[in-house]
């Protein structure tokens, strides 16, 4: 029998591994925020300060931080940062179970953001490992993988809170990152790495001058932001806008859960599909036409009149978003040196985890001021934005790379 190909072997554990982190990371967004109400006794308004907090500290210092990360990737590998963020956020995730009050949370959750990369670095060596022709339907499996786990994440997260306890719940989610780090450690193997020099790393500048088009490489980071913002704006206010439509009545909870399910499912199910489409066709080609299909489907959001329509709207947007984010990284992978695959996917995380910031922060301040539709509006301008600034950084230089 012939022998699998290492790249194959790295896809199928680092597909694993990456679903597993998903349910990891998002298992206890359910009850974060309940957690916080047990450590302390807070008002209304202090409880809501401190959610939005212990929830945003994770993403600043990611955002800090994962440059750092991305120049030491390029030195000394993509699996040691692989075991790096795995291991030490299974000791992160395990000590926010012992953590005694808010103030203790809140160091932990900025130390998740310190070990923050497993998921970005697992893509970054699939990237560097895998034939470029393979790379868009290999990425696009890790992306169906990750939004599968995160999919599951909240379910779990909740059955688990609810027949143990939320500290036991932080205790099996640090469990499941030591798997993680188990499975990469035994069965991970990087070899096609050659270690960037320290006189070879410059800085921004610099490097941005060693691509091909810099001005695409950009354009993607900038793409990047603006796709996670404008579909972070949503988060904050599709429950309320469930509850909205339902007039205060009925099962709200169990609709919101399942509407804010939708799009996960639909990325799951055609991310692959479309990765191996634009290895054919061409990649920018798939990201012009989810850019597209955002603007339509955001704006037709807004004048849903019951759940239903919202469902449908937001089931279809998983399809653009599966056209989006994990198309990005196969344009940065193919028009990126191999030697510098971490560095962009390091700047890469860095502008999603701006987008996680600015996002929710847009969609309070427009609902909390123009109402829900409003946020569905603004967020399809947002994209049509992002499709004038797509086709002057990307369209224009694809030809030149």
């Amino acid at each position: 029998m012939q022998k699998k190909p290492v790249w194959k072997r790295n896809l199928q554990v680092s597909t694993v591994s990456v679903f597993l982190a998903g349910i990891a990371f998002s298992e206890v967004t359910p009850f974060l925020s309940l957690y916080i109400d047990t450590l302390g006794k807070f008002s209304h308004q202090q409880l809501s300060f401190w959610s939005g907090i212990v929830f945003s500290a994770v993403y600043v210092v990611a955002a800090l931080v994962s440059p750092i990360w991305g120049k030491l990737a390029d030195k000394k590998g993509r699996k040691p940062m692989i075991l790096r963020a795995s291991l030490g956020m299974a000791v992160v995730f395990t000590c926010m179970g012992l953590a005694q009050n808010v103030w203790q949370l809140l160091f932990l959750r900025g130390m998740q953001g310190v070990f923050a990369g497993f998921i970005s670095n697992s893509n970054a060596l699939i990237a560097a490992e895998t034939p470029k022709n393979k790379a868009g339907k290999a990425l696009g499996i890790m992306s169906s993988a990750t939004t599968g786990g995160q999919l599951l994440g909240p379910f779990a997260g909740g059955a688990l809170s609810q027949a143990f306890s939320y500290r036991v719940t932080f205790f099996i989610t640090g469990t499941l990152l030591f798997i993680c780090f188990v499975l990469s450690v035994f069965f991970i193997h990087e070899d096609d790495f050659v270690p960037v020099k320290n006189g070879q790393r410059g800085n921004f500048k610099e490097t941005v001058k060693e691509f091909k088009s810099g001005q695409l490489i950009i354009g993607l980071l900038l793409t990047t932001l603006i796709i996670q913002a404008a579909n972070n704006s949503i988060n904050p206010i599709v429950s309320l806008y469930v509850r909205s439509l339902m007039h205060n009545s009925g099962q709200v909870v169990f609709a919101s859960g399942v509407i804010a399910a939708l799009p996960g499912i639909a990325t799951v199910a055609a991310a692959s599909y479309f990765g191996g489409l634009g290895d054919r066709i061409g990649t920018h080609k798939i990201i012009l036409a989810g850019l597209i299909g955002s603007i339509i489907l955001f704006f037709l959001t807004a004048f849903v009149r019951n759940t239903a329509e919202l469902g449908i709207c937001r089931f279809l947007i998983g399809f653009t978003d599966a056209c989006l984010f994990p198309q990005v990284q196969t344009m940065l992978t193919k028009h990126s040196p191999k030697q510098l695959t971490s560095r962009v996917f390091s700047w890469n995380q860095s502008a999603m985890y701006v987008g996680n910031i600015f996002g929710p922060l847009l969609g309070s301040t427009v609902s909390a001021h123009l109402g829900y539709s409003a946020v569905f509006l603004v967020t399809s301008g947002i994209v049509v934005i992002n499709l004038l600034l797509y086709r002057t950084n990307i369209l224009k230089n694809i030809g030149s790379v």
